[in-house]
């Protein structure tokens, strides 16, 4: 497929985003997970815990919530059997239920998991999570979204609608489920040799500057020393360019940023990533620019998926070079993960290749992803919840792709 068949293909342009069909609600007994320490003191204090010891209940629920991952609050022993009593009749720490569980020939493992919801009317929503094992750390994919509030061309979880935004506590918990999964709770003393779930990327479904307050309520959690302790830089943020909110995630959250760039013109990204018509490259790479704390040390990811006879030529590698001059950068290719009606195909290896080095020649690290869970549907751009179920056909479309690959 050519730029100009894609380009006249746009005519109809897609809504640049989607509005949220529902809005969360709470359970009648809510989860204290991802409450922050003041917002579950203030809980105590609504259920009549003495102000004088708020503070160290507190900290005794975020030990056994983020550090030791209790499941109830009959495993808290360190707390008086009263006292979690009364926290069992106005509470839970429950995280999203795993509904089901799929592992890769490459070891790679996506859960579909179920949320509550406190509408016994409202059909219960679902997301995605992918672990990625490599042999010097443990990475989760983790979603803030029900679908996605964009219509990127190229991204199967782009063809979903936006159902809602997730909540500090269902991101937190995503999390959590890996760790219960992986049985990744035990030693907090070696920081990564023991450790599972090194890495967290919000990086699955839907676009988390869209999701601003929660995604941040969320890491600030889940980068917590005294909890979670996944250290902000090894918590990456993806976006596909929400500007106003860029410098926002340097200032209040601070972790790593990636940017899903995809095409160094904004004619072919407006097809690609039609957020590109608010907010265009120039504005975008400005912003980049402008992020704070980035430097060599912490270099801004661009991602770039790898698309043939669309992205690809040696004269996009050429301009992607020029436009990121001066921005401390690292550009991720992404063989691109084909799903079932999809109309892209992915760059030859050759091409790919090429592209590069050439990249690699420009003083750039520029490292190939392999590609990953391609058979379970867990590679990148290809999340989509079981609310929006493959057809056998599709199914068997991949299975076909993917031994082909």
């Amino acid at each position: 497929m050519t730029v100009a068949s894609i380009e006249s293909s746009s005519s109809a342009q897609a809504p640049l985003e989607k509005v949220p069909l529902e809005t969360y609600v709470p359970p009648a007994k809510p989860s204290l997970i991802g409450l922050s320490r003041t917002e579950i003191a203030d809980r105590l204090g609504e259920i009549g815990v003495a102000p004088p010891q708020r503070k160290m209940r507190t900290q005794q629920l975020w030990h056994w919530m983020y550090v030791r991952g209790a499941k109830a609050f009959d495993e808290m022993t360190s707390i008086s059997k009263e006292m979690r009593a009364q926290l069992e009749q106005h509470f839970t720490v429950d995280r999203p239920e795993v509904v089901a569980e799929q592992v890769s020939n490459d070891g790679t493992r996506k859960w579909l998991l179920r949320l509550p919801s406190g509408d016994a009317f409202q059909k219960a929503h679902e997301v995605e999570c992918v672990y990625i094992p490599e042999t010097d750390r443990g990475t989760l994919c983790v979603s803030s979204q029900v679908g996605c509030t964009l219509n990127c061309s190229f991204c199967h979880t782009g063809t979903q609608r936006l159902v809602r935004n997730l909540t500090a506590g269902e991101i937190v918990g995503q999390i959590m489920v890996a760790r219960d999964r992986l049985n990744d709770w035990a030693d907090r003393e070696t920081p990564t040799g023991s450790r599972l779930v090194t890495n967290v990327v919000m990086m699955g479904m839907g676009e988390p500057l869209y999701n601003f307050d929660a995604v941040r309520d969320a890491l600030l959690i889940v980068a917590d020393n005294e909890g979670i302790g996944i250290s902000r830089r090894r918590i990456t943020l993806s976006t596909s360019g929400v500007v106003p909110n860029i410098i926002r995630t340097g200032d209040e959250i601070g972790v790593m940023l990636a940017i899903s760039l995809h095409a160094v013109r904004d004619e072919l990204r407006n097809e690609l990533v039609p957020l590109n018509r608010k907010y265009p490259i120039a504005e975008l790479l400005q912003a980049c620019r402008d992020y704070p704390g980035s430097s060599n040390a912490r270099r801004i990811t661009f991602e770039y998926v790898m698309l043939k006879g669309v992205n690809d030529s040696m004269d996009d590698a050429k301009l992607l070079v020029k436009l990121l001059k001066g921005i401390p950068a690292k550009i991720n290719l992404i063989p691109f993960n084909p799903w079932p009606g999809t109309k892209y195909e992915c760059s030859d290896w050759e091409q790919i290749e090429k592209f590069s080095e050439y990249i690699f020649n420009a003083g750039y690290s520029s490292p190939v992803r392999t590609p990953r869970g391609r058979d379970i549907l867990a590679a990148c751009g290809q999340l989509k919840s079981e609310t929006e179920k493959l057809s056998a056909r599709e199914r068997q479309a991949l299975r076909a792709m993917a031994m082909t690959d």
